[in-house]
């Protein structure tokens, strides 16, 4: 499909920079529940538009500090490089975007705060592979002194990050350290939303999928056939793929809590719709045409135009009503992207 058509227009005014306070207090448009006119609701009111028996599936990953500014010294010459880490390698390799990536070669050595070093391995556009001086733990705790929360660019171009960003930037469940961007449907939940959806009957289950910067690269081919995915690294356990076919099996329903989840669990999926326990990296591209195996429900935050996540509401719905969705979510001041308000959309039938 052409990638404009996947374009709308969106307010400057619309993108938000800090997260509804309580985070349960957003907005929520529901998007095909019964039938196809638009609801809309709040985060809170979640309980009452799901179903006892339902489960909602958490992404636990942890966003890491991985925005890390340093000097790349040759000889006599000096250039300052900023970082950000989007997938590990191994326990003391990295992949990186780097500005200025042509001020980079095989063999430079990027020196950060406290000490840390990387050597330049290979270079591929503006995608680094670093290797550094420390690796496992004792890398972590110095990128975690190095680093700065990496902000999305819509937010990073219009304010700094600040002490709330260490907090706000999190979800209710971050656990498993590695990504570089939050799974932004996750921060609407909060400790009493989560008692009401007990309350209700409405089971959670966890997986992990550490998001990567490449979620917010946009899609520079004009197809999305030509558009390549960045992979990304995710954990379904035997006991969450267990327990999500059981619910299926009685007539739940799996809810997926953001796309980072709904890839990850799409991927794990065989093609009878069964969830397996699931290990490695993952580069799936979901565009209208997919048929979905694992997930019935998707809830999810409103995504840039022409991105990669934009599609995939798409293809869970359908083009014209995501956009029919959007239009009116930009007409009645809705919030959009990370901090923003959520969307509560259901397949067609």
């Amino acid at each position: 499909m052409r990638v404009d058509a996947f374009d709308f227009d969106l307010p400057d005014a619309r993108i938000a920079l800090r997260p509804a306070r309580p985070r349960d207090s957003a907005r929520l448009l529901v998007v095909g529940r019964g039938n196809s006119e638009l609801e809309d609701s709040l985060v809170s009111d979640l309980p009452g538009l799901l179903r006892a028996g339902d489960v909602l599936v958490f992404n636990d990953t942890k966003v890491i500090p991985a925005r890390l500014a340093g000097t790349r010294t040759r000889g006599d010459l000096v250039a300052n490089i900023e970082i950000t880490l989007h997938q590990r390698l191994s326990a003391g390799e990295w992949l990186a975007f780097a500005k200025p990536a042509k001020r980079l070669i095989q063999g430079d050595i990027v020196l950060f705060d406290g000490g840390l070093e990387a050597e330049v391995l290979s270079r591929t556009g503006g995608e680094i592979h670093f290797k550094f001086s420390a690796s496992g733990p004792e890398l972590d705790i110095a990128i975690a002194e190095a680093g700065v929360m990496p902000l999305p660019p819509y937010i990073a171009s219009k304010r700094p990050t600040d002490e709330a960003d260490l907090k706000d930037y999190q979800t209710l469940f971050a656990d498993e350290p590695g990504a570089v961007a939050a799974p932004t449907a996750g921060l609407h939940f909060t400790p009493e939303l989560m008692s009401a959806l007990t309350e209700r009957g409405i089971e959670t289950a966890k997986v992990t999928l550490h998001v990567g910067a490449g979620t917010f690269l946009p899609v520079s081919a004009d197809d999305t056939d030509a558009h390549k995915m960045h992979s990304e690294v995710g954990v379904v356990s035997q006991e969450t793929a267990d327990q999500l076919n059981q619910v299926r099996a009685r007539g739940g329903r799996i809810v997926s809590v953001g796309t980072t989840s709904l890839r990850l669990l799409e991927s794990a999926a065989d093609e009878n719709g069964l969830v397996q326990a699931w290990s490695g990296a993952t580069d799936i591209f979901i565009t209208p045409g997919y048929r979905f195996k694992a997930v019935d429900v998707l809830m999810t935050n409103f995504h840039l135009p022409k991105s990669t996540l934009f599609m995939l509401v798409s293809a869970f719905r359908s083009l014209n009503e995501m956009q029919a969705a959007y239009t009116h979510a930009i007409e009645q001041e809705y919030r959009f992207y990370s901090y923003g308000d959520a969307c509560l959309i259901f397949p067609e039938t």
